[in-house]
This record gives structure tokens, sequence and C-alpha cells, in this order.
């Protein structure tokens, strides 16, 4: 059965090596020995025995942000006690750099002794330029996006996404939102490029925390790609989720993925494309993602408070028929 995926860039690369990452700085999160790979056959099967298609009803453009019920909110603004915010967003790249190929414009278009304007363009708002939400119009397979859409009527350049767009995220996303900091977990401040996160270091994290996702919740997934970018430069390696995890995120049945970067990279030699965990919770779970999300600041707060649970609140802007959005999320503690 073939696949086809658009949206995300597609990397296959050899494997790092221990040693290699120890040469460039990095901290060895993974032990030397091998992990099986999810096989294509496994990840096919997945698609049919994993789906959230209509779930919801054949309308439903929200996906599992469907768990996000009046309750859920009102639990979520009660785990608010100090009222100090932390923001999750890195600043705009305003510079092209290895790991920002398609940075965002910014020019003060004018100014003078009665105030200024300025201009601001995303030309690859699901680059890493910036953060930002994709909508369920981002990830497509076999010509059908999530809900079983079908892309060729839905999706074009002339007229945008006409289902699955941003827009049904108007009103705002308010949640409970739990940090799963892996690199804490490992002693390390932050993963090497290649390393895999499995559903046993989750629990692992869940077990030290004393927390855990429940349905309607963010899972907000840390393995320190900012920190590593300001003490070793920029680079394209990444940390990032094992594609086996995908029946776990299943059965967790959360409403929101935050993280980082969207796949590992380097990869072994015979795996799935990179984005193939976030093309899979995007079409066929429906779980919306937060790619390129800074959560340094986020990661200190919550250890100086040994409190790894808050209110969420993510805003995108109401772009009509886009499959993204820049935003600013925002932890309340």
């Amino acid at each position: 059965m073939s696949r086809r995926t658009i949206g995300a860039s597609v990397l296959v690369v050899t494997g790092a090596l221990a040693a290699a990452a120890a040469l460039s700085g990095d901290a060895v999160a993974q032990g030397p020995a091998p992990r099986p790979l999810v096989g294509q056959a496994q990840y096919e099967r997945w698609q049919v025995e994993l789906s959230n298609w209509g779930r919801w009803g054949p309308d439903d453009e929200m996906g599992t942000l469907n768990l996000i019920t009046p309750a859920r909110r009102r639990a979520a603004m009660a785990l608010v006690k100090e009222g100090v915010p932390v923001s999750l967003s890195a600043n705009a790249f305003t510079e092209k750099a290895l790991d920002v190929p398609c940075p965002a414009e910014w020019a003060l278009t004018s100014a003078s002794d009665t105030g200024a304007t300025d201009r601001v363009a995303f030309p690859c708002i699901h680059g890493a330029a910036s953060t930002h939400i994709d909508s369920l119009a981002h990830t497509f397979f076999r010509g059908k996006m999530w809900n079983g859409y079908d892309t060729s009527a839905l999706v074009t350049k002339e007229r945008g996404a006409i289902k699955n767009s941003v827009l049904p995220m108007k009103n705002g996303i308010v949640t409970r939102a739990v940090l799963y900091d892996i690199a804490r977990l490992k002693g390390v401040p932050y993963l090497a490029p290649g390393d895999r996160i499995f559903a046993e270091d989750l629990e692992a994290w869940e077990k030290k925390a004393g927390v855990r996702v429940a349905p309607g919740d963010a899972l907000v997934l840390r393995w320190g790609r900012y920190g590593r970018r300001s003490t070793l430069g920029p680079d394209d390696g990444a940390a990032g989720l094992d594609n086996s995890v995908l029946p776990w995120l299943k059965r967790r049945d959360i409403a929101l993925l935050v993280w980082e970067t969207a796949g590992y990279t380097p990869q072994p030699a015979g795996d799935l494309p990179r984005n193939a965990v976030h093309n899979f919770i995007q079409a066929i779970l429906g779980i919306h993602v937060l790619d390129r999300a800074d959560l340094e600041a986020l990661s200190e707060a919550t250890a100086s408070r040994n409190r790894w649970e808050f209110m969420l609140t993510v805003t995108p802007l109401a772009l009509t028929n886009a499959t993204g959005s820049p935003v600013n999320p925002i932890a309340m503690f």
C-alpha cells in the first residue's frame, strides 16, 4: 500500500554514533544498543487500527480538541495559584541559519514624530522561523487528511484549506498541560541529535514527576533543543519521539502535543521518514501539533516549583483557510 504525505520535509540519513556526539559536545542520553524500528507495514496497519476518523462525527474539524470540555478548562484554571505567566515561544528568527532555512521577515516601514509602522511576514509558517500551531489540513495520507476529507477538492493553492483550517481554533485553546522533561529525566541539559524518545521514557518521567497527562490535556515534550542551540549553535540535528510511541499517544487521548522539533535526525538506516509521528498524529489521530516551542524557561519554572502541570493557553490568528498560524503559548502558574 503506497503512502502519500505532504506538508513536511523528509530527511533520511544515517544514524549518529555516540562517539561523534561526544566530540560535538552533546550529552549522550541513549545507550549504544540499537532499538527495533517501526516498519512501513506496521505503520500502515496503525493508520487503520488507531484511526480516530469519524469519532466526533463526519463533519468534525477539531479532532482531539473536542476532548477539551468546559469542565477541563475550569480544572485547568484551578491550577493557577500565583498568576505567573511563562511564554513557550521562541523569538522569531529573521536571519537565515542552518536550522532556519526560511526566516521570518520584519521591517519598520515608517517612523515619524507621530508613530511607527511595521511589516511582518512568515514565508514558511510551518518552518523553523517561529513557534506555530498546525491545523489538521497540514498533512495528508494518500490524498486524505483528518477525518477522511478529500484533499484534492478541499486544499488548493487558490482557495487554501476549505476544511480543517486554523479558523475552527479561533476561540483559542485553554487546557491543563503537563511538561515531560526528558532531558532532565536523563540528567543532561539536552539530548543528542538522533536520540529516540520511547514510551518507557515518558512513563519513567511520570513516575519521577508524580504526574501524567489525562484525556484532553496538552503533552509538552522537552529534549532541550533551544538550550543546545544556545550552547553549540545552530544545526539540523534533533531528538524526538520514536515511531513506536503512536499507540501510546492514542491510548492517552491527549488534545495537543507541544514540542521543540517534529522528529529525530540523524536517523537509523531503513527508518521511516523523519516526520512519521508528526504526520500520523495530525492526519490519523486528529491531534493538533504546536511546533518549535522554546521550553527552556518553562523547564526552569517547573523545576523551581517542583510542579510539572499548569494551565496552557494558545491563541492562533484568525486566518481564514490557513493551515497554520504563529502563536505565543502561555503557561500560567
